[in-house]
């Protein structure tokens, strides 16, 4: 580098000053790396290898195909030797094969030709590289957050207040502690009645008239016995499936009432 006093460097190359710009195409030593670390694996390195070179994956040069990836293997070794410690099992693997393939083969104890020393890692091969295209065509797949987003929309609500409908798990609930308390009120006298779910229907209608809102419980004549609660359940769920009744709720877990869905004359 000329003497250069008095001026202030444009950038500095490796802790030297540079006062000009250079007037060829400069390309610093490092700039041009190969990063190995793309790969996913040994397998993937293999299989572009193969790929790359339009082999048959049935029949796998190993001799060619072993040279190459000692290559890849040894650049990996002097830029990154932990992620190199994979690569290496797989390059000896690699090795054996070859050498296996150069012995004459031996017959197995039955008389049958022995296995190709290619046939395990040609089946690794193959469901690797059907594992690898069904994560692309799964990645092509369109994903919330990510090629798509979801659409949100403010209502603003209504001055009248919409009180949540009734599930039919609170109904069950009600019913279970409607019954757990009859249980506790029972009379041993056995008398046969015959019970009319429309009688009770009309029983129902007239508790409510004239009232905003009933409690679901006081509809129950706890004491009349279980025949008869039953009775006034299915009469209740008959005047709500004609909508005759509305059951309603102020909130979750609170008191369920019931009122006439409509106006008497």
């Amino acid at each position: 580098m000329p003497q250069v006093v008095d001026q202030v460097a444009l950038a500095r190359l490796y802790g030297e000053p540079l006062f000009a710009m250079p007037t060829d195409l400069y390309i610093p030593p490092d700039a041009l790396e190969v990063f190995l670390e793309a790969f996913e694996g040994p397998l993937d390195l293999l299989l572009y290898l193969i790929r790359k070179q339009n082999f048959n994956i049935l029949d796998i040069p190993m001799a060619g195909v072993t040279r190459q990836y000692l290559v890849y293997v040894d650049e990996i070794r002097t830029r990154n030797l932990e992620l190199a410690a994979e690569y290496l099992l797989m390059a000896a693997m690699l090795i054996e094969i070859k050498s296996r393939m150069l012995l004459p083969p031996r017959k197995t104890p039955d008389g049958q030709e022995p296995e190709d020393p290619r046939a395990e890692l040609v089946r690794r091969l193959l469901e690797y590289e059907q594992m690898k295209a069904a994560a692309f065509r799964l990645n092509e797949v369109p994903q919330l957050g990510r090629d798509v987003l979801r659409a949100e929309v403010s209502i603003e609500q209504s001055l009248q207040p919409r009180f949540p409908e009734v599930n039919v798990v609170d109904l069950q609930e009600a019913w279970r502690d409607i019954v757990k308390r009859a249980r506790l009120v029972q009379h041993h006298k056995i008398t046969r009645e015959e019970l009319s779910v429309r009688e009770h229907m009309s029983i129902v209608l007239r508790r409510l008239q004239g009232r905003k809102f009933v409690e679901f419980e006081q509809l129950f004549e706890i004491r009349r016995g279980i025949q008869v609660l039953i009775v006034t359940f299915i009469a209740m769920l008959e005047l709500a499936k004609e909508c005759l009744i509305e059951v309603t709720q102020a909130e979750a877990f609170a008191p369920i009432y019931v009122r006439l869905a409509y106006s008497p004359a």
